[in-house]
């Protein structure tokens, strides 16, 4: 079982430090942090956990203000990024062909992957759920094939900071969906914290949690990965 914490932009380097000293999960859960990149040196230090980086560039180098390398991201010592999270998405314009590239980029630079895929709420109701994640695993799957290096992460874009969360079953359904395209291992996002992630990671199709808000306590995302192990 993965857990995944996404920080988003929250935590410093002197914040990330002292999550660090206080944050103790059970063995049996692989865990992985996502810092944003001020604090990915910081996080690194520590030695102690798997350090993704929250995005990650296609290109090794060049005019591109603003984003990050594969190359850097391993002179630095992180293993692995998040692609195409909803934000990413949504508030900066990222589409399924960029997303692929970052993927496929990534992966063949050595770095491990969890690309993000999800509808939103209009999406769901016109009935599109399954159409949105067809094209959206497709265009991962083409660029980057089932590497062993790469996991998905399904979001229901309109559980992500809301406070709502897709149900036990209808989570299943959509990992189960995500899985038929493409066989990788698919974290659930959406809201997950202690009170729903026992009952959600215990359907067969969900493989971990990329959890977002619940992740920046030490204590709530320890409750989480025991949670994983139960």
């Amino acid at each position: 079982m993965l857990i995944a914490a996404n920080w988003k932009m929250f935590k410093g380097p002197a914040e990330t430090r002292a999550f660090l000293e206080g944050f103790d999960p059970p063995a049996g859960v692989d865990v992985i942090l996502c810092p944003p990149y001020a604090s990915l040196a910081a996080a690194v230090e520590s030695g102690r956990h798997t350090i993704y980086a929250q995005n990650v560039h296609w290109e090794p180098s060049g005019a591109y203000t603003g984003e990050i390398s594969a190359e850097m991201l391993h002179e630095l010592g992180v293993t692995g990024a998040l692609v195409g999270h909803s934000e990413r998405r949504q508030l900066f314009g990222e589409n399924d062909e960029m997303v692929a590239r970052r993927a496929r980029a990534a992966l063949e630079a050595g770095l491990g992957v969890i690309a993000c895929v999800g509808e939103t709420l209009e999406q769901r109701e016109s009935g599109d759920t399954e159409l949105v994640l067809k094209i959206q695993v497709e265009a991962i799957a083409f660029a980057a094939g089932d590497h062993p290096n790469l996991a998905l992460a399904y979001e229901p874009v309109w559980a992500i900071g809301t406070g709502r969360t897709a149900t036990p079953e209808l989570a299943r359904e959509a990992h189960a969906f995500v899985k038929g395209i493409l066989d990788r291992p698919v974290l659930y996002g959406g809201s997950v914290k202690p009170e729903n992630a026992a009952e959600l990671l215990a359907q067969p199709e969900i493989d971990g949690a990329l959890v977002g808000g619940a992740s920046l306590d030490p204590d709530s995302l320890a409750q989480i990965c025991r949670a994983a192990t139960s």
